[in-house]
């Protein structure tokens, strides 16, 4: 069985880490190459970088930024945000990222995901996925930041991206996103009996139980976060700590 990751979550706007409720109502906590330093030393597993406006902005990923932030870190590094080419993929992976996300671009070219993963690697290839309940208990799959309901089926979109070739996927839960609630566990195991991708569950961390409960009740192989640990809510340190006393195996 592979060791659970814990990905902190660097979502930067103009150069600089935010979090926010919802997709919303976004705070500044931080510099990004401070924050994943820190993150580094703290002991995470694995670190995803999203600039959050740059489809929505029609611009690039800061790429300078990206270099700085490999340059300080050591460890799996995910970058995603307008990303929409192979030739994008390539400089942020030529910048020092590990891997790369596509989301907005996925929905809008799939052949996308084939494309990079025959050039790069299925293993350089994450598809983001951000979903949201419908009334009727469905979840469908947004684009733009959050902002565009695409009205396509969640757990088909799955299906799809991993005929296509994608490595790894990042789903975020709109509803639970910063709301501290605990993740959308419903999601993951229906995410979970469609594909056999390593599945890296976002949105809705409040305490350490969380975390125990997203790797004992699902097969998701990581969990990302970022308010808890934004403002020290919950030391990396103490969180290993207590998944290994509840029997889940994590990287020392």
């Amino acid at each position: 069985m592979l060791a659970k990751r814990i990905i902190p979550c660097l979502d930067v706007k103009d150069g600089r880490v935010v979090k926010g409720v919802n997709f919303v109502d976004l705070i500044d906590v931080g510099n990004p190459v401070n924050s994943a330093r820190a993150y580094y030393e703290a002991g995470c597993d694995e670190l995803v970088f999203l600039d959050i406006t740059a489809t929505s902005d029609n611009r690039s990923t800061m790429v300078d930024v990206v270099a700085h932030v490999a340059s300080q870190v050591f460890i799996p590094f995910t970058v995603g945000g307008g990303i929409r080419s192979v030739a994008d993929m390539q400089a942020m992976l030529k910048a020092g990222a590990d891997k790369v996300a596509i989301n907005s671009s996925a929905v809008y070219n799939p052949q996308l995901i084939t494309e990079c993963a025959k050039k790069f690697g299925n293993q350089c290839v994450v598809v983001a996925i951000d979903g949201k309940r419908q009334s009727d208990g469905t979840w469908h799959v947004y684009v733009s930041g959050g902002r565009k309901d695409t009205d396509l089926d969640l757990i088909e979109w799955v299906k799809e991206v991993t005929s296509l070739g994608a490595g790894e996927l990042l789903i975020t839960s709109m509803d639970k996103d910063g709301t501290k609630s605990g993740f959308d566990l419903e999601l993951y195991q229906a995410v979970s009996e469609v594909t056999q991708l390593p599945i890296i569950a976002s949105g809705g961390v409040g305490n350490i139980s969380d975390f125990i409960d997203i790797f004992k009740k699902t097969s998701v192989t990581g969990a990302l976060a970022a308010s808890v640990f934004h403002y020290g809510e919950i030391e990396i340190a103490s969180l290993k700590e207590r998944l290994m006393q509840a029997g889940v195996e994590v990287r020392q």
